[in-house]
Parts: structure tokens; C-alpha cells; sequence
């Protein structure tokens, strides 16, 4: 409703009968409300003004202004509160969440469809269709927007959740919050922590393809050094969670998640059109929302206790530039995008690209021999062993690029459609296909590492059972932490190949043991 410019009828302070008849109004359509928060959001001396304006589509609205934020809105005899209320009683709506990404389409004025609804572990808050609900983004309960139920709970989950879920009247970062202060939606922990989304589980997004080897034949390589918008600091990965055996201080991982999240912020949540950004906003629309699902950024406990020091540091390391463009008020006004980070991804080729530029840069080449380089103290520190430091002074080409490769951390990335890749470090085992023999000389085909290519073995399993008329058993995989292995009766090797290159589309070197399938003309 406000995501284009509205017009001002009139802007009056409002009278004393007025107010109480609004606070009565706000006790009757927020059951909820105590009286006291009603009292606290209509109050009877601070200064409130009744704000008349038109919508860009014609809709009569009545604003509702306190402390210079618009607190409520009335349309055709309906009170609704806007996000700075909602800001201040996070539960005085159902709320429903969403994924970051989403929010942008919804300030553009588009309703909230169900496909983008993620389901908490304890299920969708029950509404009928009409309801007036919240819609909140992942890992922050503060609201950012309110719509209108277009179903009923119950029949969101009959639909398969899909469909129009809300008609959104109004959001943050429209142009009625932008009639206010302007300020950022706070941090409120969730509850529980946000499940996967739920699309990840429907097999069309289980196909993949996979990357790393499918380029050029080598394997990618964890490096010390890549330009900033190429670095994939995905959220939920890597650095992010930390083993449970990290021997870290809380302190060293808050300050790791912070930059993570700062860094990963600075590559898919900002624009240079949107700079410069105001470092509340920064903080509070884009570092929080990368901050991964099950965890919980807490500045305070991170070395740097303020977000400004943190950016001060991250300026003094020139990623970014901040100023007080107005008394008290910073903002961010330029970034850096090339860069260098450490953490991030490179294929061997880029690898060998930087040590050859560095080389040739810091004139490390030998005069006389073109095919030598001299060591310097990093190269040194880099590849040498401690026995070598004092006794190897130059190197090959070669064998330079061969040691820095070898001492880089192996990684392989996987792509789902529609989704950031996702890096893991080490190198990715093929799917394993196997037969064995089980009582009465029976044959059972058994197929392991489904979960490194994003694949649910339940599911694997299911398919199988309908498509070999088998039985099939998930069971744990012997010699492995959490892993599944599916086992179905007989050899199902030639259903099983064609459901994984088929179907799933897996590059077929990833796959081992396909030529145990059985020859025609023979049982199976």
C-alpha cells in the first residue's frame, strides 16, 4: 500500500476525546494489548497527531504520529500498528517468517507468496483467513512487515503451501516508515531456531550440479588470498559453525562470526547504489540477516564490544569507509570490493595466477635464470619446512607452485538451484554403490554418501522401493558419524544409476560401482 509515495491531506494534533477513543479502539483490535502498553502506545500528554493522506492507488488513510514515527494506521474503519509498533510489542501479531531476500520484493509492493514461508519445528501459528499477521525474516523475531491471511492456516498446509499466502499492506523501509525516523529493526531472538527452508526438501531442489572438477580437471583450493566479491562467505558453512572440539574462546568465534557475517553482508546484501547506508541500518538489515541458523551474533561479546569499533577496524584494514555525515549519525560511504580476505575459495589455476604476480611484482625471478625464484620471508614461512628455512634459498617454478598448492586446504562446492553455493572443505567422496550378499544367498545393493550431494536417503529409498517393486532400509552407515546408508533387495544397480543420473542429473564420475549392474539377459 505504501510502497509508492503517498499524498498529505492534513496533519492536525489530535484532541483530548480523540485519544481516548483511539485507546479504546487499540484495546478492542489488540485484545493482547494490556492496558498499560495501550496507555504507553496512545499516551495521554506526549504529543500525537493525526496524519490524513491518500495512497498512490486512491485509499483514504488515517496515520496516526507519535514521538515523530507513525505508530498506527487506520483504513476503511481498520486499526492496524506499522513495524515501529510491532518494534516495541514483537507478539502482539502471529507472525509468520520469511528469508531476507524476500523482504526486498515485498517493499516493492508485492504480496507474500507461500513457497517463501519458512515452518518452524513447532508449526505455523494458526490464523483464519483475514487475520491480521506479521511477517518476520529468519534468525530475528522483529517484525518487517504486516499482511492480511489470504487462507486459513489450515488450508496453507492443504495447498501444499502454495499460493498467495498475504496481501501485505504495509513494510519496512516503505514510505510510510520512511515518514518516520527511519531506523533500523532491532534484534530480537527467535524462539527456536529457524528449520531449513522447506523448498530444500521437495526433489525438484534436490538436483545439483557440482563444481570444482567439472572446469578444468582440479580440484578447488581453501586459499589465503581472493578479492572480496568473489569470496563465497555463505552463512551457514564453513567458518561459521565451528566444531564442537574447537578449542576457540567464545570471544575468538564471536569475533570470526562477526566478520564472517560482515563480510558476507558486504557481498550479497549490499549494492553501491546503496551507499552510503547508515551503519544501523547495515547492521541491523543485512550483518544480522547473515547470520547463520542455531546461532546468535551478540557484538558485546565479540572483542570489539560496539559495532563502531569494529568498523573502525575493518576501515583502518581499508574494506571500508565510514563518516559522520550528520551529528552523531555514521555511515558507510565506500567499500573496497577488491579487497583481498583470507578464508576464501580459489581454483588452482587462480592459485597459481597469484604467486606468479606476486613473484614477478617483488622482482623474486632470478636474472639469470628465468625458471628459478628467490624466497622471501613470506614465501618462506608459506612453503618451507623448518630444516629448510636457512638452507633453501630459491626454487623452481614447479616445484613452487607445487608446494603452495599442497599446503592450501583441499574444498569442493555444490550448487542447488536457486541457492548461494555451498564450500566444504576436503574433498568430496563419491556416491558408493556396493552389492553384498545377506542370508539364503540373497543379493542386496547398498548405496552410501548420498548427503554429500544434498540428498535425503529416506527419499532415495522411497523412490527405489516404487520403482524396483523392493523392499528398501535405511540404516546407519558402519564406520561413520550421522550418515545413512540405503539398502535395497536384490541388484538394483541399473534402477539405482538411472535415478541418480537421470533424475537427480549427478555427473556420472561421481558415482562408483554403475558397472555392477546386471547384464541383459541375466537375473538380476
Amino acid at each position: 500500500m505504501f510502497a509508492k509515495a503517498f499524498r498529505v491531506k492534513s496533519n492536525t494534533a489530535i484532541k483530548g476525546s480523540d485519544r481516548r477513543k483511539l485507546r479504546a479502539d487499540v484495546t478492542a483490535a489488540f485484545p493482547t494489548l494490556g492496558t498499560d502498553q495501550a496507555s504507553e502506545l496512545v499516551p495521554g500528554k506526549e504529543e500525537l497527531n493525526i496524519v490524513k493522506l491518500y495512497a498512490h492507488r486512491g485509499d483514504a488513510v488515517t496515520v496516526y504520529v507519535s514521538g515523530g514515527n507513525p505508530v498506527l494506521f487506520e483504513l476503511e474503519k481498520n486499526l492496524y500498528p506499522t513495524v515501529y509498533t510491532l518494534w516495541s510489542y514483537p507478539d502482539l501479531l502471529p507472525a509468520f517468517t520469511t528469508w531476507p531476500l524476500v523482504l526486498e520484493k515485498l517493499v516493492g509492493g508485492a504480496d507474500l507468496m507461500l513457497p517463501g514461508i519458512v515452518v518452524p519445528p513447532a508449526g505455523l501459528p494458526q490464523v483464519q483467513k483475514g487475520d491480521l499477521c506479521a511477517i518476520v525474516l529468519v534468525g530475528n523475531r522483529a517484525p518487517v512487515a504486516i499482511g492480511v491471511a489470504a487462507m486459513s492456516t489450515s488450508e496453507m498446509l492443504t495447498s501444499g503451501l502454495k499460493g498467495r499466502g498475504f496481501s501485505v499492506l504495509h513494510t519496512y523501509e516503505d514510505h510510510l516508515w520512511q515518514s518516520g525516523d527511519r531506523s533500523s529493526p532491532p534484534f530480537i531472538a527467535p524462539l527456536t531456531p529457524d528449520p531449513p527452508d522447506v523448498s530444500e526438501e521437495q526433489d525438484d531442489m534436490r538436483r545439483l550440479t557440482l563444481e570444482g572438477k567439472e572446469e578444468n580437471g582440479e580440484d578447488q583450493q581453501m586459499c589465503g588470498e581472493k578479492t572480496l566479491p568473489e569470496a563465497s562467505e555463505d552463512p551457514g558453512i564453513g567458518g561459521l559453525n565451528p566444531d564442537p572440539a574447537d578449542s576457540k574462546t567464545l570471544q575468538e568465534q564471536m569475533d570470526e562470526l562477526l566478520q564472517q557475517c560482515f563480510l558476507h553482508a558486504l557481498k550479497c546484501r549490499v549494492k553501491k547504489t546503496d551507499l552510503p547506508l547508515l551503519t544501523s541500518t547495515f547492521l541491523g538489515s543485512h550483518v544480522f540477516s547473515c547470520c547463520p541458523e542455531g546461532r546468535q551474533l551478540d557484538i558485546k561479546k565479540s572483542s570489539y564490544k560496539k559495532l563502531s569499533k569494529f568498523l573502525q577496524q575493518m576501515q583502518q584494514e581499508q574494506i571500508i569507509q565510514v563518516k559522520e555525515l550528520s551529528k552523531g549519525v555514521e555511515s558507510i560511504v565506500a567499500v573496497d570490493w577488491k579487497h583481498p580476505r583470507k578464508g576464501s575459495v580459489l581454483e588452482g589455476s587462480e592459485v597459481r595466477m597469484i604467486i606468479i604476480n606476486y613473484a614477478k611484482k617483488n622482482d623474486l625471478v632470478d636474472a639469470d635464470n628465468k625458471n628459478l625464484v628467490h624466497l622471501d620471508p613470506i614465501l618462506c614461512d608459506c612453503i618451507l619446512e623448518k630444516s629448510e628455512q636457512h638452507t633453501v634459498m630459491k626454487l623452481p617454478w614447479d616445484n613452487l607452485l607445487t608446494r603452495c598448492l599442497e599446503k592450501l586446504q583441499p574444498a569442493y562446492q555444490v550448487t542447488f538451484p536457486g541457492q548461494e553455493p555451498i564450500v566444504k572443505k576436503g574433498k568430496i567422496c563419491p556416491i558408493d554403490i556396493t552389492l553384498a550378499q545377506r542370508a539364503c544367498n540373497k543379493k542386496v545393493t547398498v548405496v552410501r554418501n548420498l548427503e554429500a550431494y544434498g540428498l535425503d536417503p529416506c527419499t532415495v529409498a522411497a523412490k527405489l522401493q516404487q520403482r524396483c517393486q523392493a523392499s528398501t532400509t535405511v540404516t546407519p552407515d558402519p564406520g561413520t558419524k550421522d550418515s545413512l546408508q540405503v539398502q535395497i533387495q536384490g541388484n538394483q544397480v541399473h534402477h539405482l544409476g538411472r535415478l541418480l543420473l537421470e533424475e537427480y542429473q549427478l555427473p556420472r564420475k561421481h558415482i562408483q560401482g554403475l558397472e555392477k549392474a546386471p547384464k541383459p539377459g541375466k537375473k538380476k
